[in-house]
């Protein structure tokens, strides 16, 4: 038993949520090791996060404690974001989405700052990881809105039933009363999944959605359709049995291979569109982050010409996820390991 049973339980947590105790992180940080490499199918974009607020908010509350808690949070929130996507307006949306007292951009100028620093040192690094080679788009036709506006439904609707499906297979594997018995189960269940869908369909998605674009023509429409929902299935299985992680980066993989399922069976929809589109569905319905889901799905295909179409493409999804039942078990009690405000 880790202390503070290695954070929060990952199916109550979002992305930028409050800090926990600093005693969590040994166990926080082994345990997200362990499944990101282990091949489970999440993202390290929540434990990172949860990691970095909980480091920030106890220096800064320790060494400035004048500057008050919200400004540590949304530093190291700006900063991680900046640095996981590779850019600092990934950071600027997502905290455009959260409340808080004052003027938009006098919020926001602290914690840009932050996040241009990170995304630097990630291109100094590593260079752009977050762009996926897929065929480039010809250009708007009249029929590419029709196509948007399918694309986008339908890559709501199934993430919409990996949303409806979370709560049921959390109380499932909750049923289990130790959590070692529980992460076991889970990680047979997740071990059949990735026998079944293949290499591709393990591990965060990020570097499989690369190789899949390389190489999708080789794959039927069954096939695609097949990683898509496997992927889903991994995640919700993955996030409900206890395993840390984030939902991101493995949703990115489902809309991928769902636009180029949608590709293979209707070869009139580019690539680059169906993609696209199908990408800013599935994570409108897991993240229920608009400026999110926007913006990842143009820097997964970087071309200009299909934002119109993406923004065509919202309406819809948002229509069907708004006002639906979010990927998050809301906590009966506070979580063991959450920091005192």
């Amino acid at each position: 038993q880790a202390p503070g049973h290695a954070g929060p339980d990952p199916a109550t947590t979002d992305l930028v949520g409050p800090p926990v105790s600093p005693y969590v992180l040994p166990g926080l940080i082994v345990a997200s090791i362990l499944a990101l490499a282990g091949g489970v199918s999440l993202g390290p974009e929540n434990p990172i996060t949860m990691v970095n607020i909980a480091l920030a908010y106890w220096l800064g509350r320790r060494f400035m404690p004048s500057a008050g808690p919200v400004l540590w949070i949304a530093l190291a929130a700006a900063g991680t974001i900046g640095a996981l996507f590779g850019t600092p307006l990934a950071a600027a949306l997502i905290l455009s989405e959260m409340p808080g007292p004052g003027a938009l951009w006098d919020r926001l100028f602290a914690p840009l700052t932050a996040a241009v620093t990170g995304s630097m040192t990630t291109l100094l690094l590593v260079g752009n990881d977050f762009v996926v080679k897929v065929p480039g788009f010809p250009g708007a036709r009249v029929v590419d809105v029709v196509w948007a506006l399918l694309v986008g439904a339908v890559g709501a609707l199934i993430g919409l039933a990996a949303v409806y499906a979370f709560p049921l297979v959390y109380r499932t594997f909750q049923q289990i009363p130790h959590p070692v018995a529980m992460l076991t189960v889970g990680g047979l269940v997740l071990g059949a999944l990735g026998a079944l869908g293949g290499e591709l369909t393990l591990f965060k998605g990020l570097d499989q959605v690369k190789d899949l674009a390389l190489d999708y023509t080789r794959y039927g429409f069954w096939e695609l359709l097949g990683m898509a929902v496997l992927k889903l299935v991994a995640v919700v299985i993955a996030a409900g049995s206890g395993f840390r992680g984030g939902r991101i980066f493995p949703s990115v993989f489902a809309g991928a291979a769902l636009g180029f399922a949608v590709s293979t069976l209707i070869p009139s929809v580019p690539p680059a569109l169906a993609v696209a589109c199908a990408i800013l569905g599935v994570l409108l319905a897991v993240t229920r982050q608009g400026w999110l889901s926007l913006f990842t799905a143009a820097v997964i295909v970087p071309d200009l010409t299909l934002l119109p179409l993406l923004c065509v493409a919202a309406l819809p999804a948002w229509l069907i996820v708004t006002g639906r039942p979010e990927m998050l078990i809301k906590p009966t009690e506070p979580e063991a390991g959450a920091a005192p405000a």
